[in-house]
């Protein structure tokens, strides 16, 4: 069975680990264990199920704290420092890519796929901190390696989603709200590709492209931003 090293990593989490199987589970990915039957450990999906909602908590207790903005507001720092795009850069900062255990088909995309992969696993590093450490570490951690991006996040103003911003410059300039329509739709269903425009009244500002109906017009609202012919 792979071994951790766990010196490297309790550098990395400023930790001192105990349970150090938890954190070999927290770095394996569910393909692994299609190519490696007799692995001993189960991949990290339930982990990462826990540290996705012990991170919610550490990041919004921190939030409520420290920042005496409206709710509203908090729910967008929070979403901006917990996406996985954000997630996923963390991750690669921490160099946590050296620890992963995944399939060889998986090692070989370097996409949105590995930007999911890393996000997934961060927060199940967290859940295995919480489980071996406690939750006052996982506030350590979360504050010295997440929450650290906030004031970036805070004076870019990327807390708020390009859909919102679109929504707020237009309704501001014309009154009205932007609307998305599905421009095509290609691929096999596990790998379809949406073209989305945006559009302000019957004027289209804008096209994007993305996995989902969701994440393309989030594209193009980017991309309208970005035109600013509005």
């Amino acid at each position: 069975m792979p071994s951790l090293d766990k010196k490297e990593l309790e550098t990395i989490l400023h930790l001192k680990i105990q349970n150090a199987d938890l954190y070999l589970s927290a770095f394996t990915h569910r393909s692994y264990l299609n190519e490696n039957r007799g692995f001993a450990l189960p991949h990290n999906e339930r982990l990462e199920f826990l540290g996705d909602a012990v991170l919610e908590l550490a990041a919004t207790e921190y939030l409520y704290r420290n920042y005496p903005h409206p709710e509203g507001e908090l729910t967008n720092f929070r979403s901006a420092l917990v996406n996985y795009k954000m997630l996923s850069i963390i991750a690669q900062q921490l160099g946590f890519e050296q620890f992963l255990l995944m399939s060889r088909g998986e090692a070989k995309d370097t996409g949105r796929a590995r930007q999911v992969i890393l996000a997934n696993c961060i927060e199940a590093v967290i859940g295995a901190i919480y489980l071996d450490l406690g939750y006052e570490a996982v506030q350590e951690f979360v504050k010295n390696k997440v929450l650290v991006e906030l004031p970036k996040i805070i004076e870019g103003g990327s807390y708020m989603d390009p859909k919102s911003r679109l929504q707020e410059i237009v309704q501001e300039k014309r009154g009205v709200t932007p609307t998305y329509g599905v421009i095509s739709e290609t691929g096999p269903d596990h790998n379809k590709i949406f073209i989305v425009a945006a559009y302000v009244g019957e004027h289209e500002v804008g096209q994007g492209q993305g996995p989902s109906k969701q994440e393309a017009e989030i594209s193009a609202a980017e991309n309208s931003l970005k035109n600013n012919i509005y």
